[in-house]
């Protein structure tokens, strides 16, 4: 079976089909009567073949080696001076086998490359023109003319091959830039790629760690409830009865703990719920576990695009959470609005506080600056001992 015609090293195809345009101009220039002597075609095969050869090499250009480039044009311009001195298509045609030599050059050069090689284009158009009209001089009356004539199309030509050095420079600049594009964005899917999987591992290890700090606690001291009733409940039941009501609020605590370790492991939080929702929800766990009810001022007057709402929703739990925890608060703010370029969330509460030179380390607030850096914000953070702990989360808005 036949292999198919491969253009993959040709980064092109258009212009090597318009290389096989012009070239077929010229093999039917080349064999086409012609009615003065001077363009007649002494040596037909010879030029078509020269031809067919040169068309052939634009099935693969040389990419390496500067070596192998080099013999490749040195081939195209001997081409050429078969093909001039043979009588050919090109002394009709023959600027298309010069633009087409030059426009090679342009894809496998680089700018001094191409500037060479259009100079030695533009040399052997003259060396045609001499060779052709060398055989045949002209009256004096028709010298004049010839050279007005000959001044006109070099000039034409050179304008041509400036056009044709441009455009192709133009054309490879943004083959280039969209190369650089799709490079660029890749590694940037990669990179983003190895971001999310980071923020998930660390996400599962603040999840381990809490269901090892709370539940693992909770079920110990539950068991040692269960135990310490079963010592006791033959002896003294009143008492045994009294660490089975304890056991039982261990195991409602514990489960509880299991409850916010699933919504915390939830991959879209909000996926069925707006923010404001979302976070009315928080504020009621809250309440129920601390018996303090958060004041909550939400103004969001734009839509939030979705990780910029994620990002929020768990900055708002992770705060709750070390609050329930660690703050002993009486009074818990939650303050959210939008405004035509930022997002401003506040969360401030009147607990014991901490020193934050000595707690900047701790693993909820980096996972909270966290998100906030991958969304592209600012988090700060002030509090000090008995003073209460206020964090600012400002995001720009990017609508």
């Amino acid at each position: 079976m036949s292999r198919p015609i491969e253009f993959k090293n040709h980064p092109f195809r258009f212009l090597l089909y318009l290389e096989w345009i012009l070239l077929a101009f010229s093999a039917i220039s080349a064999v086409l009567p012609f009615r003065s002597e001077r363009f007649q075609t002494n040596f037909p095969e010879l030029t078509i073949s020269c031809l067919v050869i040169f068309g052939l090499m634009g099935l693969r250009l040389p990419t390496n080696h500067q070596r192998n480039k080099l013999l490749y044009t040195a081939i195209e311009i001997i081409l050429i001076l078969i093909t001039a001195f043979s009588g050919g298509g090109t002394a009709r045609l023959f600027p298309f086998l010069n633009m087409i030599i030059v426009t090679r050059s342009c894809l496998i050069f680089q700018l001094t490359g191409r500037l060479v090689v259009a100079n030695l284009s533009f040399i052997l158009i003259l060396i045609t023109l001499a060779q052709r009209f060398s055989r045949f001089p002209l009256p004096p009356k028709a010298q004049e003319r010839f050279w007005f004539l000959t001044f006109s199309f070099m000039l034409s030509f050179g304008l041509a091959l400036v056009f044709v050095l441009l455009l192709m420079n133009a054309i490879l600049s943004e083959r280039q830039s969209r190369e650089k594009l799709a490079i660029a964005n890749e590694k940037l899917r990669q990179y983003a790629l190895r971001i999310e999987n980071q923020a998930t591992l660390e996400e599962r290890n603040r999840i381990a760690r809490e269901i090892h700090d709370s539940l693992g606690h909770s079920l110990t001291a539950l068991n040692l409830q269960l135990e310490t009733a079963l010592k006791l409940w033959q002896s003294n039941p009143s008492k045994a009865q009294n660490f089975l009501a304890r056991a039982k609020e261990l195991g409602s605590k514990a489960l509880q703990d299991v409850r916010q370790s699933v919504s915390t492991m939830r991959s879209h939080p909000l996926h069925s719920e707006s923010l404001e929702q979302a976070i009315a929800v928080l504020a009621e766990d809250f309440s129920r576990s601390t018996g303090v009810v958060p004041i909550c001022q939400i103004v969001i007057a734009y839509p939030l695009p979705p990780e910029v709402s994620t990002a929020v929703y768990r900055i708002i739990q992770e705060s709750l959470t070390n609050i329930s925890k660690y703050a002993n608060a009486t009074e818990v703010k939650i303050q959210l609005t939008t405004t035509t370029k930022n997002i401003n969330l506040v969360i401030e509460d009147n607990g014991r506080g901490f020193d934050v030179e000595q707690n900047t380390t701790g693993f909820g607030l980096q996972s909270m600056r966290d998100r906030t850096l991958a969304v592209g914000g600012e988090f700060q953070i002030s509090s000090a001992p008995g003073l209460g702990c206020k964090i600012i989360v400002d995001v720009p808005f990017l609508r």
